[in-house]
């Protein structure tokens, strides 16, 4: 009993400190500490009467997992080595399969598989459900319980149950772990446009993108016609490398700002003077998979109007999450403010709608195509939009549109199978991309007539 009566006055005194922190006064919570008085019993319970002996540090990490988890589907706890192997995916290399993932009904869902990783050369795409890792029930452990499954040693292979729509049976695909090198940009030149694709942002995004970008203004000169960015399938990441390649194209404004808890705190951040093209053209390509940063950059070179946004719906996830470090205890992802694109929109479950929208290309009706959108707004406890009240009468419409359609953590519908080259698409391949480039060679025609 010493020991549970020690860890029940680090849960009061934890507690009392964030109460003073928030200035709300310990008579007016007397409800709470019931509540965790409740919890020591059946803290104890537990430790004295389950079937089987289980660790006390086990017990109250699935505690505090629960207590995040049931927020929204962004907040999470991070056990020491899952804040390690974040803190070393957004530097932009870590081991496993290459998958973007989030969880759904109780499954593991694939936002996107990572340019060319052994998930992608598998064949996993957008929008799968995992539904067993080698022949284990994915159902009944927590996200951060599969991703550390699907991880592991180097060369060792992984066999995932894989649920697919239009698929009769479940498919089981053999991927191979391997060192997972992210890199977020790749470019091409082709005839006189220049190509960037953006599939993540880590922490050397706004450098690589800067070197893409000159590599392009040097081949190509004073007849570079535009620049097509591609944020296809892009899961997201770093708010502040969003920040920085929205800059990259914006002269001067807002390029997005952050509201906490009832607008106490407001965060805006500006662009700084120079476009690093000069100008010129820009088309942006978004999908389904399209979230969080990406739909940053989308939303701010939008409202600006200084590119074209051509594809279809983006995932609609507009909340910021804070990583708080917990000592030698690991950390916790938490939900701290909504984010906002210059215009005041909030995106939250809606998501970005392109200035062009342009459906990839296949064999399947217009109905079929919206029936199988996913989005935010599809995860099980999503965040409402905080746009909601004011526009809720005039997007009535729009808001069962979306409802049809799912954290680091979203997912494609018609962006998920398409196919690509192990290096970058082709507008031969992509229709999507096609439209892109032609629609930069129009803006160039029409420049030339001002």
């Amino acid at each position: 009993m010493k020991k549970f009566a020690a860890t029940a006055v680090i849960a009061l005194s934890i507690f009392g400190a964030g109460m003073a922190v928030n200035d709300v006064s310990y008579s007016a919570n007397s409800d709470t500490y019931k509540q965790l008085n409740l919890f020591g019993d059946v803290f104890e319970r537990i430790r004295s009467q389950y079937v089987k002996e289980v660790k006390d540090e086990e017990l109250i990490e699935a505690a505090i997992n629960g207590m995040l988890a049931s927020l929204d589907p962004h907040s999470s706890y991070l056990n020491p080595k899952n804040f390690e192997d974040m803190q070393v995916q957004t530097r932009g290399e870590y081991g496993g399969l290459g998958l973007e993932v989030t969880q759904e009904s109780g499954v593991v869902k694939v936002v996107s598989p990572i340019d060319d990783t052994p998930a992608e050369r598998a064949g996993i795409k957008a929008g799968d459900y995992i539904t067993h890792l080698d022949g284990e029930q994915v159902m009944g452990l927590t996200l951060n319980e599969a991703v550390e499954k699907m991880r592991g040693e180097v060369g060792e292979p992984i066999v995932l149950t894989v649920v697919r729509k239009g698929e009769k049976a479940p498919l089981e695909i053999s991927i191979t772990r391997d060192v997972i090198k992210i890199k977020s940009v790749r470019y091409r030149v082709e005839d006189e446009i220049g190509y960037v694709r953006i599939t993540s942002f880590t922490e050397n995004t706004e450098e690589n993108l800067k070197e893409a970008l000159s590599a392009i203004k040097e081949e190509l000169g004073d007849n570079m016609q535009g620049v097509v960015l591609d944020l296809r399938n892009n899961p997201g990441g770093l708010l502040d490398q969003a920040i920085a390649v929205s800059d990259a194209f914006l002269d001067r404004g807002e390029v997005v700002s952050t509201r906490t808890r009832n607008d106490r705190s407001v965060q805006r951040y500006n662009a700084r003077k120079g476009d690093l093209i000069g100008g010129k053209s820009l088309v942006v390509l978004i999908n389904g998979g399209s979230a969080s940063a990406s739909e940053i950059v989308a939303g701010a070179l939008q409202d600006h109007q200084r590119g074209v946004v051509v594809g279809t719906q983006s995932f609609g996830k507009g909340s910021v999450q804070t990583v708080i470090p917990l000592g030698a205890n690991g950390a916790m992802r938490l939900t701290t403010a909504y984010y906002f694109t210059p215009s005041g929109t909030s995106i939250q479950g809606d998501g970005i709608t392109p200035d062009v929208v342009v459906e990839q290309l296949r064999l399947e009706d217009a109905e079929a195509i919206n029936t199988r959108r996913r989005s935010e707004a599809s995860l099980r406890g999503h965040l409402d939009n905080p746009n909601a009240d004011d526009e809720e009468a005039d997007d009535e419409e729009a808001d069962v549109e979306q409802d049809s359609g799912d954290d680091q953590d979203q997912t494609s519908g018609d962006a998920g199978d398409e196919e690509e080259e192990e290096d970058l698409t082709t507008a031969q391949r992509d229709y999507q991309l096609n439209y892109a480039f032609n629609l930069i060679r129009g803006m160039a025609i029409a420049r030339n007539y001002e």
